[in-house]
């Protein structure tokens, strides 16, 4: 979602910065337009870290026996190392 957020603020940025020719004296537009357009790779860069960073997956073996005397496997696999008990 935040790169899709960083690519809209650029476009409205670029926008206001180079298609939007209206004087007016209490705000400057292309300067709001640099500003956005500045937010939007801001935001675009940070959304591309959260997506691209690392997953780590942990892979937990336990083996053992049942109380009937069979021997049972457990496997069990986590995302996070914070979903391993």
């Amino acid at each position: 979602m935040s790169i899709g957020t960083g690519i809209v603020l650029f476009v409205i940025g670029a926008v206001l910065t180079f298609a939007v020719h209206i004087q007016n004296a209490v705000i400057n537009l292309q300067l709001v337009g640099y500003i956005l357009m500045g937010a939007g790779i801001v935001v675009f860069v940070i959304g591309l870290i959260f997506m691209l960073r690392k997953r780590q997956s942990v892979t937990t073996v336990q083996s053992g026996t049942d109380a009937d005397g069979r021997t049972v496997t457990q496997h069990r696999t986590s995302v996070t190392p914070d979903d391993v008990p």
